[in-house]
């Protein structure tokens, strides 16, 4: 399998978006927005969005419009307007949380976003047209603790969330005057603001890092601190689900995922490349195969199984600090943990390349 690698620069990427068609890059790192041109073999920085002065934790480019959502722990919240110049404007977002906001994420409508936040409440932001602003209304209860991501469903009105406090729940996002009634759902048919439609606990306890919706919208998966992935299958309105599948694993915790399929799920986190895992409810799920894992194939003969190890030990050795540096590359084309999947290229009914970026400053399309 064929992947394409932009390395660009060691500053670690919180998050990044491509544009729908492919040609723009936004990538979050440190306090700004990096926007790289994608058309040529190696990506070109165009320009840099600076509004934030703390850490930005997340972006996201609407694929109609074009306009950019970025948020940052300075607590605030920023939608980048597109010119016919190529500039963006920038329109401040009142969020009105006290700590780092942390996740945002377009509706597929793009009527809105919803950003997650340490202030155990997720802000859903919408533009009011008569004073001419984003606002935002929260959801608070039963939140407990960081909300660390928020997705869509696709009638978006519903919303996924996990966060620290070991639960992946779902809820309605409905608001009157800007969604249209969505038509009833197997999460449930109340949708007034704020209703819970679901809320399913980490088996082991562990941080909830990603919860997202399967295409359908018919199930939820979430990936916890403790590596293991969980299957929802909502049996309908007020009832118990149809089946909770987990699939725990004895590798590093997973932080990301998409699902390729109803039936596929790529994750990744702190092994540094991704992992798909296959199912259904009647099936189960199961870890399907790895992408570039340094233990498949001809990799597991470079000798660098246990770098790490294998450097300290060359240290001790020769008592030099800077021993076998070289040697303390990883096997796999990530040096360091993946922060973000996001989907990249589509075939028929199925996601077939991944776009990832990871501590290490790299961005790597993987074909899945």
């Amino acid at each position: 399998m064929s992947h394409q690698v932009q390395s660009l620069g060691h500053i670690p990427i919180a998050d990044h978006s491509f544009s729908a068609d492919r040609s723009q890059l936004a990538l979050a790192r440190d306090i700004s927005v990096e926007l790289y041109d994608t058309t040529r073999p190696r990506y070109e920085l165009k320009t840099t969005l600076t509004g934030h002065d703390k850490t930005v934790t997340s972006v996201d480019i609407a694929p109609n419009s074009g306009r950019i959502v970025t948020c940052s722990q300075d607590r605030n919240a920023l939608v980048w307007e597109p010119s016919a110049d190529g500039t963006y404007k920038p329109t401040l977002v009142l969020l009105r949380i006290n700590r780092a906001a942390t996740f945002a994420r377009w509706s597929p409508d793009e009527k809105k976003f919803a950003v997650g936040s340490g202030a155990r409440a997720i802000a859903v932001c919408y533009f009011e047209e008569e004073n001419d602003w984003w606002v935002s209304k929260h959801i608070k209860k039963p939140l407990r603790s960081t909300v660390l991501s928020v997705n869509w469903h696709p009638n978006s009105v519903l919303l996924a969330a996990g966060s620290t406090d070991s639960h992946a729940r779902v809820f309605s996002s409905f608001i009157k005057g800007v969604d249209e009634r969505p038509a009833p759902s197997l999460w449930g048919e109340k949708i007034p603001f704020q209703t819970l439609s679901g809320d399913f606990v980490s088996p082991a306890g562990g941080w909830v890092h990603e919860a997202a919706f399967s295409p359908s919208g018919d199930a939820l998966a979430f990936v916890t601190h403790d590596s293991s992935i969980t299957i929802v299958y909502p049996s309908g309105p007020e009832q118990p689900p149809a089946a909770i599948v987990n699939v725990s694993t004895s590798l590093l915790p997973f932080v990301s995922l998409v699902w390729l399929s109803e039936f596929e799920i790529a994750v990744g986190g702190h092994n540094c490349h991704p992992i798909v895992f296959a199912g259904s409810a009647g099936q189960g799920w199961a870890l399907d195969h790895s992408v570039d894992d340094p233990n498949d194939g001809k990799k597991i003969n470079t000798g660098r199984e246990n770098s790490a190890l294998n450097m300290f030990r060359q240290m001790d050795l020769k008592g030099s600090p800077q021993a076998a540096v070289d040697d303390s590359s990883l096997p796999t084309i990530h040096q360091n943990t993946i922060t973000r999947l996001r989907p990249y290229a589509f075939s028929a009914d199925r996601i077939h390349k991944v776009s990832s970026t990871g501590i290490d400053g790299r961005v790597v399309i993987f074909d899945v």
